[in-house]
Order: C-alpha cells, then structure tokens, then sequence
C-alpha cells in the first residue's frame, strides 16, 4: 500500500536540512560535535571570521539545532540534542560510499546557480 506524505512535513523536514545545507553553518556543528565550546573556540576550529560564527550561531540556536549558555563573561555553545552529532556522524558514514556520485552530480549546483 502506498502512503501519502504529509506536506506539512515534508516543508518541515526540508527546513530542517536547510540547517545543515549551509557550508558555514555544517562546519559550525562540526565543531561542536565533541561538547561545549566558545565563539572563539569555533573560529579557530571552523577558519570562519567571528561575525559569521555568530550570525549563523544565532540561525542554528533559533533553529533549535544548537543551544547556548553563560558562564561568567564566555557564552558556550552545544549541540541541542545528540541526535543531531549521530545525523553528521551517519551523513560520514553515507558519503563513505556515496561520495563519488554526490560529487560529480551537477543537478544540485544547476538548482543552486538558477536560485541564487
């Protein structure tokens, strides 16, 4: 039998990866894979100037994809649910064996050219 998808979450679910879809903010996650970490901290790990790491922090932490707290004068940010570390680690493990043809595939760069 085949089902329907729900509309409204297949919209969700796309808004979603758009949070992962970014270079800047993929790298960000990355970062914070391993716990807690400062904006500084993401600099140096990511090579991202300071504004950018905070602008795209602000869009993950409103996303609900990273939370944030304070500890005296240094703001630490993490990773709001460890389901979201197991989605990057298993996006590795799916380009282990998928790499080449995401690679060589010109269909998402077309989109993204007719896009932007």
């Amino acid at each position: 039998m085949l089902l329907t998808a729900n509309p409204k979450s297949i919209e969700i679910q796309a808004k979603l990866f758009r949070g992962f879809s970014d270079p800047s903010r993929l790298s960000i996650l990355d970062a914070l894979r391993d716990g807690e970490v400062t904006v500084n901290e993401i600099v140096k790990a990511t090579g991202l100037s300071q504004p950018n790491v905070s602008n795209h922090l602000g869009c993950l932490r409103d996303c609900g994809l990273v939370v944030s707290k304070q500890q005296g004068r240094f703001v630490y940010y993490e990773l709001s649910d460890k389901r979201v570390g197991q989605l990057l680690t298993l996006a590795d493990e799916l380009l282990a064996d998928v790499a080449k043809g995401v690679y060589e595939c010109t269909r998402y760069n077309a989109k993204e050219s007719q896009n932007g």
